[in-house]
């Protein structure tokens, strides 16, 4: 790229985050959305603002070659958005990159199997965090998040704060979930977050939550130690090592990955919990989303805290307490 090109391409670049901010975008899809725009600008060698449909698809040859769909499909929609709302030109060349429609279920984990993971989990805090992603029905993030004033003890609720699609949503906390949040807790006592990362420079407390591909790693690890053979992972496929996220996404759709929040969600509606209330607690915008994951039953009851509270004290023995030679 030329030195002129490049201080336009700079300039487009910029233009492209502040409406990318205007439009409300969350910071990942800011970020994924520059992203594809200055790979795109890499790949062509020149600023991207007059592509020829030959660049185009050898652009995206590539990208389907050496990733998986779920990025083919990110950087798709970020070119879209710099050329419609940055260039105010249409992009009916799009149609050319069309992603494979797979309907594909994940495994499910058994209670049992996941009282099995929990309990080979060597480290504290990963073991909490599985009981606390599986018993809630949270993302990753949302674990990982949580704040020491986010858990109501009274009403024995959680309040998840701007989660997916920046929206709030309280889940139920159940009891066994309660009582090691608050025992790993006292290993670290931070003065906010539950789960915090390393301290900060100078032996501060940490600024931030515990780094996410370990913690997947160390599911993974407890996964194999229980002798899972099913294909699982936690909940987080944004997150995923990237290697790992685009071999699963190039593989064969014979069925995706379980993870405990898909399992948690099965467990719901097998103990007759009706599909609205597990959409509420999984915070799912559409009852198709919640649908595509359980398998339906035709049982149904409203007493959803005792349900939550049964099921997840089937796990209470398999569940070792938070002590601080383990933190």
């Amino acid at each position: 790229m030329t030195r002129n090109e490049q201080r336009r391409f700079d300039r487009l670049h910029d233009q492209l985050l502040r409406a990318l901010k205007r439009h409300g975008k969350a910071r990942k899809t800011i970020d994924a959305y520059a992203r594809g725009v200055r790979r795109l600008a890499a790949f062509v060698d020149h600023c991207p603002d007059d592509l020829s449909v030959e660049e185009l698809n050898a652009y995206f040859d590539q990208l389907i070659d050496s990733h998986g769909w779920s990025t083919v499909k990110i950087d798709r929609n970020g070119i879209r958005f710099f050329y419609e709302h940055i260039l105010d030109e249409p992009m009916p060349w799009l149609q050319m990159v069309v992603p494979p429609k797979w309907k594909t279920l994940p495994d499910v984990l058994t209670v049992e199997e996941i009282a099995r993971l929990i309990a080979v989990t060597r480290e504290c805090r990963y073991r909490v965090s599985c009981l606390a992603t599986y018993s809630m029905g949270l993302r990753l993030g949302e674990t990982l998040n949580l704040e020491v004033g986010d858990i109501d003890r009274e009403r024995m609720r959680v309040h998840l704060r701007l989660a997916k699609g920046n929206k709030d949503r309280f889940v139920v906390l159940p009891a066994v979930t309660l009582r090691e949040l608050r025992a790993l807790w006292c290993t670290h006592r931070h003065p906010s977050l539950l789960f915090p990362g390393r301290p900060a420079p100078g032996g501060g407390p940490a600024t931030a939550p515990m780094d996410r591909g370990n913690t997947q790693r160390a599911f993974r690890r407890a996964a194999a130690d229980a002798r899972i053979r099913k294909r699982v992972s936690i909940h987080s496929r944004r997150h995923t090592d990237p290697q790992d996220a685009d071999r699963v996404a190039r593989s064969a759709p014979v069925g995706g990955p379980g993870k405990a929040r898909h399992s948690y969600a099965t467990h719901l509606v097998e103990a007759g919990l009706n599909l609205r209330a597990v959409q509420d607690q999984l915070g799912h915008a559409s009852p198709e989303t919640t649908a595509r994951y359980v398998r339906i039953t035709e049982r149904s009851r409203d007493n959803q805290e005792a349900l939550i509270n049964t099921l997840v004290d089937s796990l209470s023995r398999a569940v070792r307490r938070a002590t601080p030679a383990e933190g």
